[in-house]
């Protein structure tokens, strides 16, 4: 296609915002339900508010679901046997020994290079792949790799974190409801909730349920086409257990709302929903690129945090609320002191024509 014959909702230029370098959180709230909430609905200005107050904009009988993955260790730092420093991502676990890593510099590595962790682990180059990730082997000695990775990783703060990794990270880079190990990011919408906040919420009459989805290196992949219609999104791991897919299946029947707590939430269930109403349970993959014109058949509310520009986030949140609206909610947080990305402020999100 022509590329200035690109309408606007599929051109990247209109995902794209400035940002100073400030706004991006470095550390959260404390406490974590005191972070500022910006309630936004179509149609109305955006209402600020504080996180603990959800509250207010949940209803009896509302079903919310989160996403209980739990964040591994998953960066290494090690040495080649030149001596050339090496830092790995682990992303995939492929077979019982081998993973698929992103490795930075990756230039400086070739098939059965040997990368030392410590001394107590080594992992030997496998092979390079397409996307520039590779395939390595780790050699335990012995040992088991999840206790060897626990004492010897670091937790995976995204890049625009501009600090080491620390002990206080190691909990507070998770939900209090973290339970299923495999993501290298967090599902960062669920940092803002307490158990305090979580037993209100049930106490009110609202349902909760939870799926898993582990989240990838994709989550940090900018999209590099100006058409995002040819953006190839990575794919993830999810699971909905039958308790969450009946509790889906009856929210649906009642006319209930449904309300996603997170981007990969929403990116879950609408998977599901795409292969069947009723919702299955069941593990499956998903590559789903939710972008404008997409027929969301499940979640009727949002929570999440602010994402960054021209990322396949703000694209579906803009495919769920409609691009002037999140335009219009930007543009606030930026005149209002909010907090951006993973450590930042959130949103409460209803979709468009949302009953």
């Amino acid at each position: 296609m022509d590329q200035s014959k690109i309408p606007p909702e599929y051109d990247l230029a209109t995902y794209d915002y400035p940002l100073p370098e400030d706004r991006i959180a470095q550390f959260p709230a404390e406490p974590r339900d005191s972070s500022k909430l910006l309630v936004v609905r179509p149609g109305v200005p955006p209402v600020e508010t504080i996180f603990r107050r959800i509250t207010d904009y949940l209803r009896p009988g509302d079903l919310m679901v989160f996403n209980n993955t739990r964040v591994f260790p998953a960066r290494l730092y090690g040495r080649k046997r030149t001596g050339a420093r090496i830092e790995f991502l682990l992303l995939e676990n492929l077979r019982e020994r081998e993973w698929q890593v992103m490795a930075k510099p990756a230039r400086r590595l070739h098939p059965n290079d040997i990368v030392d962790f410590e001394g107590h682990l080594c992992a030997r180059i496998v092979s390079k792949n397409p996307d520039g990730s590779l395939v390595v082997e780790f050699n335990l000695g012995g040992e088991d790799f999840w206790r060897v990775l626990d004492n010897l990783g670091h937790i995976p703060l995204p890049l625009y974190i501009r600090r080491p990794d620390t002990e206080y990270d190691r909990t507070r880079y998770q939900t209090v409801y973290a339970a299923e190990t495999g993501a290298v990011a967090a599902p960062t919408a669920g940092l803002h909730f307490t158990p305090q906040l979580l037993e209100k919420i049930r106490r009110m009459g609202v349902e909760t349920a939870f799926i898993t989805l582990h989240i990838g290196w994709g989550t940090f992949k900018p999209i590099e086409v100006r058409d995002i219609r040819e953006h190839k999104m990575h794919r993830e791991y999810y699971k909905i257990p039958p308790e969450t897919a009946e509790a889906i299946n009856r929210a649906l029947a009642e006319g209930r709302r449904i309300i996603a707590v997170g981007t990969t939430t929403v990116r879950a269930l609408e998977s599901a929903a795409a292969e069947s109403i009723p919702i299955k349970p069941g593990e499956r993959w998903t590559n789903l690129f939710i972008y404008p014109g997409f027929e969301f058949r499940v979640v009727e509310c949002m929570v999440t945090n602010f994402h960054l520009p021209k990322s396949s986030l703000i694209v579906m949140v803009s495919a769920f609320a409609g691009i002037e609206t999140i335009k219009s909610a930007y543009k606030y947080a930026l005149e209002h002191g909010f907090r951006f990305y993973s450590y930042g402020d959130a949103m409460f999100i209803v979709k468009n024509n949302a009953r």
